[in-house]
Parts: C-alpha cells; structure tokens; sequence
C-alpha cells in the first residue's frame, strides 16, 4: 500500500502543471476508482504503472521526465511552500542540506506519521561529490528525489549536478556534483517565518 498523500502530489502536479481537464483524462484512462486521491488514506501500489502509463502517453513525455518534473514541482510550485519548508530546514546551504537527507524521512514522518519513506544513505567521495542511496521497493522514489534535489540546488543558489545513475533491486542511485555553491542569488527562505506564522495563527 502507497500513502495517499503521494497520490494526491501527483495528481496536484499534473492537475496545476497542464490543467485540472488533463487531469481527469488521465484518471480516466488509467480506470482509477475515482479522479480524486484522498490524502489521508491507503491505496494499492498496483495502480501506479497504469497512472504512470496513462500520464505518459497523455503528455507525451516518458514517465522518467514526468517523476523528476514532479519532484521540481514539489520544491518550486508556490501551493508546495510547506514542502519546500520542510526540506530547507535540513540546513543553510546546500552542502548542509545535503548532509541532513538521512534525517529527511524521519522530518516528513514527523508531519505524517503513517507515510513510508525510502531510506537515504549518503556517501562523501570528495571533490565536493556524493553517491546517495534511495532505498524503497518502489521506483518512482529515486527519480522524484533527482527533480527535487535539482530544484534545491537552485533555491539554494547552488549550481549542482544531479543524476540518477539506475537502479539495483531495491536501490536508486544517484549521483550528486556541487560544483559551486554561491553561483547565483538564492530564493529568499526564513527559518523563523513558520515558527511566526503559527503563534500568528494561535492569536
């Protein structure tokens, strides 16, 4: 069983990126039980090749493109802020952000205590390049990790190299180079600004 959390990002990835139309014709032709994935619930792995497939031929990309444009969906979209949050507290740069990805699972479990998260083992080969090891029996986590540690890198200002190598059983590779970690003006980011916005809130 998958987290309908995962579902429901993807269907949002598709539904704000190309329209809430294309949507509903790829839930159609991929027979989901319903276009609509509640996020608070279970659903069968079985149903991800055919949403895969569906969405694939749809938009005519590969589903490879599509799960790494999903992931660069999850960091940049302005809906996806919280996302983006958790993961730019796992440090002030990116090579510290890099560093905290074995600590990211247990961050998201801590927002959704149910969702089953791939293990992250990274490994220090020097001159500033990691081998990351995204663990999980299922696919699809390795190439939306890729997408969104692009897109980091970016919001961070960080010009970054990041390529997914393939995948070994259970294993997704991937290689990451950072190349220079000031190349360009971060995306402004407020470690405090969550902390305020909720006693906001509370008020």
């Amino acid at each position: 069983m998958i987290h309908g959390l995962i579902f429901r990002s993807f269907q949002n990835f598709v539904s704000l990126t190309y329209g809430a139309e294309v949507w509903l014709r790829v839930a159609s032709n991929a027979n989901l039980p319903s276009a609509d994935f509640e996020a608070m619930l279970n659903y069968d792995a079985s149903l991800v090749p055919g949403l895969l497939r569906a969405a694939s031929k749809e938009l005519d990309k590969p589903s490879s493109t599509l799960l790494e444009d999903m992931g660069t969906f999850l960091v940049t979209h302005p809906r996806m802020e919280p996302m983006r949050r958790l993961l730019r507290f796992g440090g002030s740069s990116y090579d510290e952000f890099l560093h905290s990805l074995e600590d990211l699972p247990g961050r998201v479990r801590l927002a959704v205590s149910d969702v089953q998260m791939p293990r992250l083992v990274l490994s220090d080969r020097g001159a500033n390049g990691y081998d990351l090891c995204c663990t999980s029996p299922y696919p699809f986590f390795g190439l939306v990790l890729v997408g969104m540690l692009r897109a980091l890198a970016d919001d961070y200002g960080a010009l970054a190299l990041v390529e997914h190598r393939g995948r070994i059983k259970h294993d997704d590779l991937i290689d990451v180079t950072l190349l220079e970690a000031d190349f360009a003006q971060a995306r402004r980011f407020d470690l405090a600004a969550g902390l305020r916005d909720r006693r906001a809130g509370a008020e």
